[in-house]
């Protein structure tokens, strides 16, 4: 019978919990927590090593988790469920929690399809756009100090593991970053003189700018980027949620340059 680990004093639920809580104590660690089954295996498929595996009793009883169990080459602790309950957000436990190196961030690219996230700060929205830019060929995405950290349990769960395979480059200096862009610098701004998204070249090697729920593209982002495009909406629709844009933004680049 594997032990059950059910004290808060175990240090490897307790690195578990820290990171669990906070962006400052994943970055000293460089250490992010992976929740369910989904979420490791897609580590796993990505070719990534996993450092600790935390799981429950009832988790080792279904056949998807101890599939993964016996693959899954690192240190592994059956801990309780009230434990458990503390290190995942989720209403229903999912049985299977992995503690995971957070990759080293690439060196930023000068050409190509790359999204800037211009202080996006909802959870929500940055993993779903992750995910969206991802599925319409992005190559890197750069986000800006004010965005969601990428790592949290939230974002995570909305990304639904993009971040494994999509590179990104979190904290970064945008404007630096879209000076040294050798292609098109696009922003999407609510702004009449901007040009109809539909009716741009947006062909080649494009940097493209989302800007933040409330405010939009920053004034200094939005000085840097040549070229500026408007969704059209109807009349008495202000705006969408940035999500929803970037979807709509990004696979019309994908479009245009299929």
């Amino acid at each position: 019978m594997k032990e059950i680990i059910s004290s808060s004093s175990n240090p490897q639920y307790k690195l578990a919990f820290k990171i669990s809580q906070t962006k400052r104590e994943r970055t000293k660690q460089g250490l992010a927590l992976l929740d369910g089954v989904h979420l490791v295996r897609a580590w796993l498929d990505a070719g990534r090593e996993i450092e600790t595996v935390l799981f429950t009793e009832a988790g080792a009883e279904k056949s998807e988790i101890e599939h993964l169990l016996q693959q899954i080459q690192a240190k592994t602790l059956c801990i309780s469920e009230a434990l458990f309950s503390t290190l995942s957000e989720l209403p229903s436990a999912t049985g299977l929690l992995a503690i995971v190196k957070i990759p080293t961030p690439p060196a930023a690219k000068v050409d190509g399809f790359c999204l800037l996230l211009d202080g996006v700060q909802d959870p929500g929205n940055v993993g779903a756009i992750l995910r969206t830019a991802f599925a319409a060929g992005v190559q890197q995405v750069w986000l800006s100090a004010q965005c969601a950290d990428i790592w949290s349990p939230k974002v995570l769960r909305a990304g639904m593991g993009a971040q494994v395979v999509l590179p990104c480059i979190e904290n970064a200096d945008l404007v630096s970053l879209a000076q040294s862009f050798k292609g098109q610098v696009v922003a999407s701004l609510l702004d009449e003189a901007a040009s109809d998204l539909y009716q741009t070249d947006l062909r080649g090697d494009i940097a493209f700018v989302m800007g933040s729920e409330g405010q939009g593209v920053s004034p200094e982002m939005a000085a840097m980027a040549k070229t500026k495009v408007l969704i059209p909406m109807q009349a008495g629709i202000e705006s969408l949620n940035v999500g929803h844009a970037s979807a709509i933004a990004l696979y019309e680049v994908m479009r245009q340059n299929r």
